[in-house]
């Protein structure tokens, strides 16, 4: 049987009992599809389980309870369909779902931001911020008062980083006014909209007089010619979100570190990820002191700099 012919979705929830049996499906027509996992799953199971799970509106990480459970007739049905839906549409599981994870914290999504997936979240999460090791980035996570996250999209990185510094105040900032509409619906659903304040501009440019103890940022920061060569599951995403100008991307981030220094407290830093564009920035930059971090599943893609460092720039 190939892709373009497969069958259809009332035998698939006709034929199909268990979440064990849907996942096993899943990953069969997703490898059959040969499909692209990145957003937010890395293999075919890691993706097929988060869409049973979420589908059916059980916990994302407790599959084991309920491997066997019987599916009543609509369950099998919703499952047969975005299954169906996720191969033929080539569209990321998050965008089906309207449901995504970053460090197990949920966030609304669709395909007016791209899909969280930011290294920044676990690092926001672990030792360099609060920790109890020898170094870190913020000793005090009490001490940090503003904090500004630009290119904030669905508002994920700015809702973790209220989370991580709770007497903090954090500005968002987007220039795509569809994106801050998701942003708003995930301030809100968060409870946070006293302390997340969203604004539609260019970088700094609302932002007028203002200053931060740390500025986050994921930016655009893919070129042109990569973008058109992404699978469709990232075709699928804005264009604006991810393509960063310039024959390397990095115009952006020139942008970021050109003014950030302007809007920093004297002891403020900039974090903000680059994906592969460290080669770049350092051949752009050769004498910056850039402090490239590590993450589970990246090295050289984030970089925290001071702005007594910016400033030598």
């Amino acid at each position: 049987m190939s892709d373009l012919s497969l069958p259809a979705t009332n035998v698939v929830a006709a034929e199909l009992s268990t979440v064990r049996d849907f996942i096993r499906y899943a990953v069969s027509r997703f490898n059959r599809a040969g499909l692209v996992h990145g957003h937010g799953a890395v293999t075919a199971y890691d993706e097929a389980a988060f869409i049973v799970l979420e589908t059916l509106k059980l916990p994302v990480d407790q599959l084991e309870p309920y491997f066997d459970a019987k599916l009543i007739p609509a369950e099998r049905l919703a499952l047969a369909e975005i299954i169906h839906s996720r191969v033929t549409t080539r569209k990321p599981a998050a965008y089906l779902t309207k449901r995504t994870y970053i460090q197990g914290v949920p966030f609304y999504v669709d395909d007016r931001v791209i899909v969280p997936r930011s290294f920044i979240g676990e690092l926001l999460f672990g030792e360099l911020f609060g920790g109890e090791q020898d170094f870190t980035l913020v000793d005090d996570v009490t001490d940090v008062e503003k904090v500004l996250d630009l290119c904030t999209g669905s508002g994920c990185l700015a809702i973790l980083a209220a989370s991580i510094f709770p007497l903090a105040d954090v500005d968002a900032v987007d220039l795509s006014p569809d994106a801050l509409e998701v942003a708003k619906i995930n301030v809100a659903d968060h409870g946070l909209e006293e302390r997340v304040k969203l604004f539609h501009g260019d970088l700094f440019k609302p932002l007028k007089g203002k200053k931060y103890d740390l500025i986050i940022s994921n930016p655009p920061y893919v070129d042109k010619e990569a973008m058109d060569n992404l699978p469709p599951e990232y075709q699928a995403e804005p264009r604006m979100a991810l393509v960063g100008g310039d024959d390397d991307g990095m115009a952006i981030v020139h942008r970021i570190l050109k003014e950030a220094p302007k809007y920093l407290n004297p002891e403020g830093g900039l974090l903000v990820e680059v994906g592969t564009g460290r080669a770049a920035l350092e051949e752009t930059y050769p004498d910056a002191e850039f402090l490239w971090l590590e993450t589970e599943h990246s090295f050289g893609e984030v970089f925290w700099i001071t702005r007594e460092q910016l400033l030598e720039l």
